[in-house]
């Protein structure tokens, strides 16, 4: 069989001092951190459609990487050629999870009926690779938002022939993924959202959307599949206003829709600034919720108003995420890059670095997030600012065990209460930093 490539190394750790370009700094899969492997923490996946599909293009450019891999593109010569390079380069990489969509791993043909025959054709050929590699599928998806059929989305559109084309899309993305033994199914916005009010039927749309995810559910049941579904939330592009705008905004819709006994949270990064929040504030409120479930590691660029889907660098932002995900349990899903190199890194050389960068960059944040917990000094301040509430009246507040005539009492009897507690976030954040490079 053809070696795609060649030129790499298998990629192996060698310490924080190494100058080696095609080594690991930080990512040690052996390493024990609280009590598990870093590889038992950061189950990382490498995003199909970005890796082996995405080849430079944007708005004003074409392609400047070349993603043949020596086959014809729009062929199945090619998507069996993807196949071999991605298995490839996991297998380098020790990267043990892929993710996909429908029309990632093979060419959409004209008729649905084609494209499920070519679904199942590839499907093979990958889980034959999958049983010899050990490599796993950590989610599968259908891609309802590229085809022009999809302009107006695919739960939320006003066409029901086109509804019925989505339902038939989930109904195989679903088959193929449970066939591969997928870890879990995702709900990515896509186009589910509006351009003005003048022409949307809101209500009508969501309740479309919440039927196309409900029928998902009763069919997955239905054939075995019995990992969670995830909503990734975005906040727009492509459409200006997404019904999924951020975390608390899918979560509000799953509870109103009786959804949120089998979704979690996708959280992706990049979307999550996108929304005005950090990254770690998505992660905090799907983990009160119950509902962290996966991550789509990527990262933005704060001067610019789109997902960059950049590869993650920021220790920072790595470092807040992983002090959520340990203090949440883990997720029940893993870490996919849903990144893409920059246009000018063009080369498979350039592939292999942009991993090994996102790979070292959180594995240096799960580092330092167990060090912040184990130090304790911002769990102690925390336990310490919220004090008040251990006190008689705070725990009949919290309990509920108390009226509004009885706090305006003891309100009143106070005369007037003092300031509360200095939140002392400027030390908080010289804590952060003592022990990030301390």
């Amino acid at each position: 069989m053809k070696e795609f490539f060649s030129r790499i190394p298998t990629i192996k750790y060698e310490g924080p001092k190494t100058t080696n370009p095609f080594a690991f700094k930080y990512y040690d899969p052996n390493r024990v951190i609280m009590g598990k492997t870093m590889e038992e923490h950061l189950p990382f996946a490498m995003a199909w459609w970005h890796n082996l599909c995405a080849a430079g293009t944007d708005m004003f450019g074409r392609d400047t990487a070349d993603k043949s891999f020596g086959a014809e593109k729009g062929t199945m010569e090619h998507a069996k050629a993807k196949v071999d390079a991605g298995f490839e380069f996991m297998q380098k990489l020790g990267i043990k999870y892929f993710c996909f969509h429908d029309v990632d791993i093979v060419p959409e043909a004209d008729d649905i009926n084609e494209t499920n025959r070519r679904l199942d054709e590839i499907s093979d050929y990958i889980l034959e690779k999958m049983n010899a590699t050990g490599i796993k599928c950590l989610w599968g998806t259908a891609n309802m938002f590229s085809n022009p059929r999809f302009m107006n989305g695919a739960g939320s559109t006003n066409s029901a022939d086109v509804f019925c084309f989505a339902a038939a899309q989930v109904k195989k993305a679903l088959d193929i993924t449970v066939k591969l033994g997928g870890k879990g199914y995702v709900f990515w916005g896509g186009r589910e959202g509006y351009e003005t009010l003048l022409n949307t039927d809101v209500k009508f749309e969501q309740e479309n959307i919440a039927r196309l995810m409900h029928l998902a559910v009763d069919y997955g049941r239905k054939i075995g599949f019995t990992g969670d579904f995830y909503i990734e939330p975005k906040p727009k592009e492509p459409m200006k206003h997404q019904y999924d705008f951020d975390a608390a905004t899918a979560i509000g819709f799953l509870r109103y829709y009786g959804l949120d006994k089998d979704f979690k949270m996708n959280i992706e990064a990049n979307h999550a600034t996108l929304a005005g929040h950090t990254f770690q504030h998505d992660l905090r409120i799907s983990a009160i919720n119950g509902m962290l479930g996966s991550i789509d590691a990527n990262q933005g660029d704060y001067l610019l108003g789109w997902d960059t889907d950049e590869f993650p660098f920021n220790v920072y932002e790595t470092t807040m995420c992983m002090y959520e995900v340990l203090k949440a349990g883990g997720l029940t899903g893993g870490f996919n890059f849903d990144a893409k190199n920059r246009r000018p890194s063009y080369t498979a050389e350039d592939m292999f670095h942009a991993f090994i960068l996102g790979m070292d960059t959180f594995a240096l944040g799960l580092i330092k997030a167990a060090e912040l917990i184990e130090d304790g000094r911002i769990d102690g301040f925390i336990a310490e600012r919220y004090a008040s509430f251990g006190g008689e009246i705070g725990k009949k507040i919290r309990s509920g065990e108390t009226t509004l005539e009885e706090l305006s009492d003891y309100a009143c009897k106070l005369g007037a209460p003092e300031l509360p507690g200095s939140g002392r976030q400027e030390y908080l954040e010289s804590i952060v930093n003592n022990v990030m490079f301390g």
